[in-house]
């Protein structure tokens, strides 16, 4: 998947390249394999490439050192300086600008510290993020993180950001991220991806695909094209494990080399195709400008035959269980932070 949409993005010499939440440097480490195997570097690009173009930041402190270990493994970075900050990329904005912003956010609902009080029980204080360069207010961290890199962004730079569904349709701070992301930046793609592929099994994940763009008193998105790689699709570790070649078809629709000639694998004579474009005032007309948009027909909820194996069915309800437990933990937690 990480390869799939770095190809998209197709990263060139002398671009700058961040993740604000590298995690072991998955994204950092394709983007640097895809310029070096893609472009026939000169020396000072070469250098570049390998000393200042890519930057990344993280904030637990044993899957920094991964990512530190696998920059200096890729030959990224210059003797013991690496393009690495260990800390919360949200708390404020480093100062700098880039062409390319490329992550994977941690996933959870809310962020909050644990601290230890005098008495000495742990008491959870849940971190809004106020920053004046953000549209809305809130302390749902992937809303925060679709904030941080639309102004990590140069301007007409590209990101690609993997966000769970409650971005998509979340009323309140989540409608109107959307809204203004909508209007200042071209929202051109969503990815809708399976289950299981960055998050645990059983939470729902797209790439959101943006370019930043100038102050516009017109809303720079035309058009909304997406990719439904979810309906009707099924992965597993073991018995069915996902392949790059599985993703043709959506490097193909995205088309990279000039994305402003796409053509639709959907129409009314072919409802089954996965590739299709909505308009800019029919998502901004949709109930709280919502793009958690679908088309195609399940085929499990049509035929019992066409049931996924009752151990995912299980694993499914496990999963579903256990995150609405977290969540009503999460509500526990704010009304014992109130009393």
């Amino acid at each position: 998947m990480i390869s799939a949409i770095v190809d998209v993005m197709a990263p060139k010499p002398k671009e700058t390249i961040c993740d604000p939440a590298c995690g072991t440097g998955g994204f950092l480490l394709a983007t640097h394999d895809y310029i070096a195997k893609h472009y026939k570097l000169n020396k000072d690009e070469k250098r570049f490439l390998d000393e200042k173009a890519l930057r990344g930041w993280e904030l637990v402190h044993n899957t920094a050192r991964l990512c530190a270990m696998n920059m200096m493994l890729h030959g990224i970075g210059h003797g013991d300086d690496l393009p690495l900050i260990v800390a919360d990329s949200l708390a404020s904005h480093p100062g700098e600008y880039f062409e390319i912003v490329l992550t994977n956010p941690p996933f959870g609902k809310k962020s909050s510290t644990t601290i230890i009080g005098a008495d000495g029980k742990p008491y959870k204080e849940k971190e809004t993020i106020e920053r004046e360069d953000f549209w809305s207010t809130t302390s749902n961290k992937q809303l925060n993180f679709v904030q941080h890199v639309k102004t990590l962004l140069k301007q007409h730079g590209r990101a690609a950001i993997v966000v769970p569904d409650n971005v998509l349709f979340e009323g309140g701070a989540g409608e109107t991220i959307r809204r203004k992301l909508l209007h200042e930046c071209d929202v051109h793609t969503l990815l809708r991806l399976p289950t299981g592929l960055f998050y645990a099994q059983g939470v729902k994940a797209n790439v959101l695909f943006f370019d930043r763009k100038p102050a516009s008193e017109t809303p720079w998105t035309k058009k909304l094209w997406i990719y439904d790689f979810r309906t009707n699709k099924e992965f597993t570790l073991k018995t069915n494990t996902l392949k790059r070649s599985d993703l043709e078809e959506f490097v193909k629709c995205y088309n990279p080399e000039n994305r402003h000639t796409r053509k639709p694998t959907w129409t009314e004579k072919n409802p089954d195709g996965r590739w299709r474009a909505f308009d800019y005032e029919e998502l901004i007309n949709r109930d709280k400008a919502s793009l958690d948009i679908f088309w195609l027909k399940d085929e499990s909820l049509e035929a019992s035959d066409n049931l996924p194996e009752p151990d995912i069915i299980a694993r499914e309800i496990v999963t579903d269980l256990q995150d609405a437990l977290a969540q009503f933990q999460l509500i526990a937690d704010d009304l014992g932070e109130e009393e």
